[in-house]
């Protein structure tokens, strides 16, 4: 399970990176579904298992993240 957490954590961070470096180098742009989809599974990744380690400030963070990201595909998905 320790390492199912693990792998889930890193999920999230490489995730999170990924949408950073795409939108970084113009191979996405940020109102694409795409980018907000990885920031918004990367988030849960990172509030999975920082949850796990009852470690609150990054969940708090990843919290605000994946709300952001949540609202960004709702405006893309209905607009």
């Amino acid at each position: 399970m320790n390492q199912t957490k693990n792998i889930i954590g890193w999920y999230g961070v490489m995730a999170i990176l990924l949408a950073y470096a795409l939108l970084s180098f113009k191979v996405i742009d940020s109102n694409m579904l795409v980018y907000q989809l990885l920031n918004l599974t990367g988030a849960a990744g990172l509030i999975a298992e920082a949850a796990a380690k009852k470690d609150t400030q990054p969940v708090a963070l990843n919290i605000v993240w994946a709300a952001v990201a949540l609202v960004a595909i709702i405006r893309i998905v209905f607009s």
